[in-house]
């Protein structure tokens, strides 16, 4: 019976032992974050993807090394808008608040995730939160998405628009 030489063994361990810490928690690699995703279009297709990357992003990070905000604003705000609002804010051509949409929001706030609206927005397209806008609070509007946008950046935040 022929033996493995240790030194093959040994290197294949070492190689075990890297392949598996490339796999090993990455909270460690990614730290804490704090991170703002910006959306103002209204691609209901675009938004669904912008919040499967803000999943894997948490996936990948976990929801306790992360301060995650979304800022919308302009045509973004379509993410939030009931579909039975529609006819409340003709100045949007889409409503994207569709139960499937709500989930995912839904299980996003879960993990710690806040969802902040324009009011430059609101004002200007006539919405009023209660009544049009999916799950959103007066503490959720923000002065201005722009504005906000560059002030979390100045907080240390990085800025995503996928």
């Amino acid at each position: 019976m022929k033996t493995i030489p240790t030194t093959l063994i040994s290197l294949l361990l070492i190689g075990l032992g890297v392949f598996t810490s490339a796999f090993a928690d990455t909270s460690d690699r990614y730290g804490n974050q704090k991170v703002v995703y910006h959306i103002n279009y209204d691609d209901a297709k675009k938004q669904s993807s912008t919040l499967r990357n803000i999943q894997n992003h948490i996936n990948a990070v976990g929801s306790d090394n992360l301060d995650i905000k979304v800022v919308m604003h302009g045509n973004g705000l379509s993410l939030l808008i009931k579909p039975e609002a529609l006819k409340n804010v003709p100045k949007f051509k889409t409503a994207n608040a569709t139960q499937e949409m709500v989930q995912k929001i839904d299980q996003l706030k879960m993990q710690g995730v806040d969802f902040n609206v324009c009011a430059n927005t609101i004002k200007g397209r006539g919405v009023d939160v209660a009544r049009d806008l999916y799950d959103s609070k007066p503490d959720d509007v923000v002065p201005s998405g722009v504005a906000e946008l560059a002030y979390l950046q100045s907080q240390g935040y990085l800025y995503l628009r996928p």
